[in-house]
Formats: structure tokens, C-alpha cells, sequence
């Protein structure tokens, strides 16, 4: 039954890979990236406002740090989805976004002190394979004639803005109730994207996006987000985290099923690598250090 926890959250958030892809056209990015944290602002705000006044002593010293998590994890990652999906497949993106336990690994070495381990420097290397594989249709050299698709460029930097959101998560460790972090990151996401609300075109909500600005909304900006809380609280952080790596196959069914995407031999192949690096970072945990000084007579 633990299972089904971080189950289900990885479910909604491939959904909602699919979802922005069904957003480009329906409604213009910088409303749809808007409107889901303005409504979940609002549907939160009865429940944890009281909370948050109360706690709000043990708040305030953190507030810099919030407004950074929410520009970078609410705010700047979902925006530059929104915008990648009119480029590139919801199979791309899922693939690409598989990657961010790897990057957040990464900052983790370079700025924490965490140990390089053979796993790591390997994985990197197996996950990037990858990557080119699936950015390049399966023809890595023609990157260098035609340059990377704009589309997965915008997703690569959006998985990389949500991997330091973790990295900083687990650097500050700030010691606040979760939903109430999240809920100020989301009324921190509200007022950075106002402007750009403003000074965009406008589409308007209607029967045709009304339903994905509430998938985003209420399913991925906060059932997903509780069901992951539970599955980090009964299962532990580093089992939870496994569960992240079955997104890029579930996007990529999902895409296939909903939106007709057709899976070629290199999603199959490039997905695999990506996967299979990141399980390499994740498993294979021997220092490179502690390995070289054992040879050393």
C-alpha cells in the first residue's frame, strides 16, 4: 500500500508532462503557467494562511531562500515547460527531465562535499549518451550541423532549474511544516509571473484549456506534491527517489496513448541509457577516492 503513494504521484506528474504538451495552442504559455498558482494560491489559502500567520516568526528569517525555491521550482521550471512543449514531444521531455536526480546529484558533489563515486562519473557519461540519442532522432552527429531543438534546449535548462530547487531543498534544510513551505513557494510563483502574465497575449479560459489549467492545478500542483510528502514519510527520501525514475516511461506511454506520439528505436535506446545512468549514480556508490588510495602499495 506504500507503494501506491509515490506511485500515483509519478502517474500525475507524467500526466502532466502530457498535459503541457496539449497546453501549446490551447492556451498561451505564460497564462496557463499562471493560472494553475493563482488557483492553487486560492484553493490553499483558507487551509494554510491561519497556519503560516501563526508560524510566521519561524518563517520570515527564511524568506530569501523561499523566494528562491519558488522562482526555481515553481515559477522558472514549469514557465520554460510550457514554452518547451510548442517545440518539441511530451516523450522528449519526459525523457529529458529524467535527468534531474543526476544533475542535483552533480551539485550535490561539487558544492556539499558529497563523494564522487564511480557510479556517478559513469552514469553522467551513459545518461548524456542518452540524452544526445533522443535530442539528436537517433543521429548525435547532425547535432553539430543543426544545433540542439530549441524545445529541448528550453527543457534541459527548466530540469536543471528544478534539480538546484533540490539541491538547495537539501542544502538549507528549512525546518517549516512541508505544506507550508510549499504554500508560500506558490504564492511566491504568483507574484514573479504576474508581469509576464500581464504582457502576454491573452487566450482566456474556456472549454476547451479549462481543463488542463486544473489538472495542472489541482492534481500536479497539489495532490502530487501530498502524495510524495506521504511516500518520502513512510518510505524514506532515497527509496522515494527511485520512484522518479519510471517517469520518462510512463510520459512516454502516456504521450503514445493520448497525444498519438509515435515511439521511434531511438526514444527506446536513449531512454534506456538515460535510465540506466542514473541507476548507475544512484547504486553504484563507491568513493572514487577511498578506490584509488586502495591501490596505492
Amino acid at each position: 500500500m506504500n507503494y501506491a503513494f509515490p506511485l500515483m504521484a509519478i502517474l500525475i506528474w507524467a500526466g502532466n508532462t502530457v498535459v503541457t504538451k496539449l497546453s501549446a495552442g490551447a492556451i498561451f504559455p505564460a497564462e496557463i503557467g499562471f493560472y494553475r498558482w493563482l488557483l492553487a494560491g486560492l484553493l490553499f489559502t483558507p487551509f494554510l494562511l491561519p497556519k503560516v500567520w501563526r508560524n510566521w516568526p519561524a518563517i520570515r528569517p527564511h524568506l530569501g531562500k523561499i523566494f528562491i525555491l519558488g522562482i526555481l521550482g515553481m515559477a522558472l521550471y514549469q514557465s520554460l515547460a510550457y514554452f518547451a512543449a510548442e517545440i518539441t514531444s511530451a516523450t522528449n521531455m519526459g525523457i529529458i527531465l529524467s535527468l534531474m536526480p543526476l544533475m542535483s546529484l552533480a551539485l550535490s558533489i561539487a558544492w556539499l562535499g558529497q563523494r564522487l563515486t564511480f557510479g556517478a562519473l559513469l552514469g553522467a557519461l551513459v545518461s548524456f549518451v542518452g540524452v544526445l540519442e533522443v535530442v539528436s532522432a537517433g543521429h548525435p552527429l547532425g547535432l553539430l550541423d543543426q544545433g540542439l531543438n530549441r524545445g529541448d534546449l528550453l527543457m534541459l535548462v527548466a530540469t536543471f532549474a528544478y534539480a538546484l530547487y533540490s539541491f538547495l531543498l537539501k542544502k538549507w534544510q528549512l525546518r517549516l511544516p512541508p505544506l507550508q513551505l510549499l504554500y508560500l513557494q506558490v504564492l511566491v510563483a504568483i507574484i514573479v509571473l504576474l508581469p509576464l502574465f500581464l504582457l502576454s497575449a491573452k487566450t482566456g479560459l474556456n472549454p476547451h484549456n479549462l481543463s488542463l489549467v486544473l489538472y495542472a492545478c489541482v492534481l500536479a500542483s497539489m495532490i502530487a506534491p501530498l502524495l510524495w510528502m506521504q511516500a518520502v514519510h513512510r518510505l524514506g527520501p532515497s527509496r522515494t527517489t527511485l520512484f522518479f525514475n519510471l517517469l520518462p516511461v510512463v510520459t512516454a506511454l502516456i504521450a503514445a496513448w493520448v497525444l498519438d506520439e509515435q515511439l521511434a528505436a531511438y526514444h527506446l535506446y536513449g531512454g534506456l541509457l538515460t535510465l540506466a545512468g542514473v541507476l548507475l549514480a544512484e547504486r553504484w556508490t563507491t568513493p572514487v577516492r577511498r578506490a584509488a588510495t586502495a591501490r596505492q602499495p
